[in-house]
């Protein structure tokens, strides 16, 4: 059940003459911005009939069964967050033309930048964590 604010994660309206909403780009929609027809297959072959592309849980198991496929399908590691962004953002039909699309590109590098950082800070928390520490009395 799609709920009130559901038009806040829809993508803008284009516009005739600048004023005049039109039809939205595309059926991206939710948190994870995915498009009816991939969500459809996600439902389908997860069997989670009920998962709603507004509900934060589903948008992240979603986006793990895409890197999945992705790497199934396109052979592409889960470690690589440019490719797999790419993936994500053309989906897996227009993925073989990507180097076409200078922005998609440069988004793609921001995000394996964003990849790295947050897998360094990973390392240092989990290093932190196995650490032995004794405490005396």
């Amino acid at each position: 059940m799609e709920s009130d604010f559901d038009w806040l994660a829809k993508p803008q309206r284009n516009k005739i003459f600048k004023v005049i909403p039109f039809k939205r780009p595309s059926s991206s929609f939710g948190y994870s911005q995915a498009v009816k027809g991939t969500w459809k297959q996600y439902k389908e072959e997860t069997g989670n009939n009920y998962a709603l592309r507004t509900r934060f849980k589903d948008s992240v198991d979603f986006i793990g069964w895409y890197t999945n496929k992705t790497q199934k399908i396109l052979n592409v590691s889960k470690d690589d967050a440019f490719k797999q962004y790419i993936a994500y953002h053309e989906g897996w039909g227009a993925f073989k033309n990507y180097k076409k699309n200078q922005k998609v590109i440069n988004l793609a590098k921001k995000v394996e930048k964003q990849s790295s950082k947050y897998k360094n800070q990973l390392i240092k928390c989990k290093n932190s964590l196995t650490t032995k520490k004794y405490i005396i009395f």
